[in-house]
């Protein structure tokens, strides 16, 4: 089998002389000049020497499972997906065809570019990404780059299972909560017995082979030596700049004036500093005439969407890449033209605390270590197990689970949604409310990027972006955002006059689609648009409470200082919260439920919304509140509930007398 999947590249003619005679197995058109080019440099990568070890592998293993372990920069990511791809098609594509897993969306989103282009196929159609609010595959999709929850929640869901011949798990070092789970189901699976013979290879680097290997029951294992094709130079500081952006351009700049060759990658810590990087070296740029054309500036992190295709691009003019990012390429990022790295030396993470249930955005060092691995292209942080357990408790909240631990019947519900599990129950329970059509909205509105891009610019802007607000707050603003959105026909101008993200109310606008199809294939009721009636708004406010009661915060002295009701943290709500933003001097809402908390810089409650405590009571599982840490609020909320209580007694005896009165005069 592997001197045949050999032979497929051997009939394509691996000479740029026999090009016009070259036909591409995958689309049957013949190859591009470009695709030489680029098969000059794939077997320059320190993997090539393993293709025929691996494909071998891959046909006898007898678990039908393949160990890869090799050093970052080797070309694990782009070639073992496409040496798979070449081993179903050797098999006629009878058995499925090639699902690649990345632990980031971005990841498989610049490797299907960067991989199509090395095949010469087009994206989209025979290689396609999966990933949140954009699904760029087709019917002819045989290699499909996919982003691991979403696999993870396919095959959770058995819409996945039987639709591929190669699992390739990548970046496995990751550790991401989806790629263990994943790993785990298919173990469990004893996939060299399932009808089908699929296969699963896993790629790591040295460090967690071990583990692996003992994990998957010692299957065959292909080694992969270090990179020795490219030679990136470190560029080192003995002093700490008080301005890492501006030290960083200037580097850059050092770099082109002496016309050393090869692009240039850049790490720094945050978004913000990366366009501000950016900014400066698109304008600085101009004075380097003398040195040639100016450089091209291309920044690389999530918020760029389909604009990474840029990276990958080749310039006409000849002119120098300089890619600024952050940790996240240190991810399955290969650009093979890059010889010159510049490291911050430090990294902005998200990091979750389970005690809090927030999450910080903590700036901290590298180590010397570590950013010898950023030039490699690799590190990981592996889940805490306190963060397992806690979300495990908040399942159990939320109804997602049984009594064994399991998923619940509302949990496989919950869990066909691409949304957070308490976004995905307040969209469930607006099935009860009869306020699907708002919450359709607001789900979106809150799953896609942030709307609002910057503080308002002058008093126009903000008294335009003001008549959005609505009285209910942060929430029903959202919403009133995105109709006013849509009336304007989606307008562009429209969302610059106002400091609205244009491509994000866009992302919107998709995603709700697409939770609208969901919610029609599995034949949830839907509801009529209400937005504005006081029925309506009692509604939406009773589903969010249903989802976000974890995320209740109560004012207690009146000034703004929110004690959290999960936890003793004090908070204070966003300055983009519609309740700052408001002139008239007001006191702020008692009560509170919120969408995120951040500790990192504003210790801030952001999409705020003001609840009543009565309607917490109602709707919150009685076992959470009488889990609350001691506080005044939670003893105010248990003297409410039997307030509550008695009042629903006396009520019901009252009905009960009315009843017998009736009976009597009958």
């Amino acid at each position: 089998m592997a001197s045949q999947v050999l032979g497929l590249e051997e009939e394509s003619g691996p000479n740029p002389g026999d090009s016009e005679l070259a036909v591409n197995p995958f689309d049957g058109l013949p190859f591009s000049s470009r695709y030489y080019e680029l098969l000059e440099q794939r077997r320059s990568l320190p993997i090539w020497a393993a293709r025929f070890i691996f494909l071998e592998q891959l046909e006898s293993s007898p678990s039908g499972v393949v160990l890869v372990s090799g050093e970052p920069g080797s070309g694990k990511s782009t070639q073992i997906p496409q040496w798979c791809a070449e081993f179903v098609l050797a098999r006629g594509f009878q058995k499925g065809r090639v699902t690649v897993t990345q632990p980031y969306p971005l990841a498989a989103l610049s490797l299907a570019l960067q991989v199509a282009d090395e095949m010469d196929l087009t994206l989209g159609h025979e290689v396609g990404y999966s990933i949140p609010q954009e699904d760029c595959t087709g019917p002819d999709t045989l290699l499909r780059f996919c982003w691991d929850r979403l696999l993870l929640q396919e095959v959770a869901s058995t819409r996945g299972t039987g639709a591929w011949g190669v699992l390739v798990l990548d970046e496995a070092q990751e550790r991401s909560v989806a790629s263990d789970l994943l790993q785990g189901l298919l173990r469990d699976a004893r996939l060299g017995n399932l009808p089908g013979d699929p296969r699963v290879v896993v790629v790591t680097d040295p460090a967690l082979e071990p583990k692996l290997q003992a994990f998957w029951g010692n299957p065959p294992v292909v080694h992969v030596l270090g990179e020795t094709g490219r030679c990136s130079t470190p560029v080192y500081r003995d002093t700490v700049p008080t301005d890492r952006v501006e030290a960083a351009c200037q580097a850059v700049l050092e770099l082109c004036r002496k016309e050393a060759p090869g692009d240039v990658l850049v790490y720094l810590p945050s978004e913000e500093e990366i366009s501000l990087c950016c900014e400066s070296l698109s304008r600085d740029g101009g004075s380097l005439e003398n040195q040639g054309p100016p450089p091209r500036v291309l920044p690389l992190h999530p918020g760029c969407g389909q604009a990474v295709q840029a990276v990958y691009e080749d310039i006409e003019s000849g002119a120098r890449k300089v890619v600024v990012t952050h940790w996240l390429a240190d991810f399955s990022f290969s650009l093979p033209s890059i010889r010159h790295v510049i490291d911050s030396g430090l990294e902005l993470r998200s990091v979750y605390s389970p005690q809090i249930r927030a999450e910080s955005q903590v700036l901290r060092p590298i180590s010397k270590c570590q950013a010898e691995a950023r030039r490699l292209r690799a590190t990981g942080i592996p889940p805490a197990p306190e963060a397992l357990m806690q979300a495990l408790e908040d399942l159990d909240y939320l109804a997602a689970l049984d009594d064994n631990g399991d998923l619940s019947d509302l949990g496989v519900i919950l869990s066909e949604f691409p949304l957070a599990p308490d976004l995905a129950k307040a969209l469930l329970a607006s099935c009860e409310f009869d306020c699907v059509d708002e919450m359709l909205t607001l789900a979106a509105m809150l799953t896609a990027a942030p709307g609002f891009t910057r503080p308002p610019l002058c008093a126009e802007e903000a008294a335009l972006r003001r008549a959005l607000e609505h009285v209910d707050g942060d929430h029903s603003s959202l919403i009133q955002v995105y109709e006013a959105f849509i009336q304007s026909g989606a307008d562009k101008a429209w969302c610059q006059a106002r400091g609205l993200n244009w491509a994000a109310l866009c992302q919107a606008h998709k995603l709700r689609g697409e939770l609208l199809e969901l919610m029609q294939r599995i034949e949830l009721p839907l509801s009529q648009p209400a937005f504005g009636s006081e029925q309506n708004r009692r509604a939406l406010q009773k589903a969010l409470v249903s989802g976000y009661f974890l995320k209740v915060a109560r004012d207690t002295d009146g000034t703004g200082n929110y004690l959290l009701l999960t936890h003793k943290h004090v908070a204070q709500l966003s300055p983009y919260c519609c309740y700052r933003s408001r002139r008239a001097p007001a006191r702020p809402p008692p009560w509170v439920l919120y969408h995120n908390f951040s500790i990192s810089k504003d210790n801030c409650l952001s999409i705020v919304s003001e609840i009543q405590p009565q309607m917490l009571v109602e709707l919150a599982p009685p076992y959470f509140l009488s889990n609350l840490p001691p506080s005044e609020s939670k003893d105010f909320l248990n003297q409410l509930r039997e307030e509550m209580a008695d009042s629903s007694t006396g009520s019901e005896s009252s009905s009960t007398q009315e009843l017998g009165d009736a009976c009597v005069l009958q």
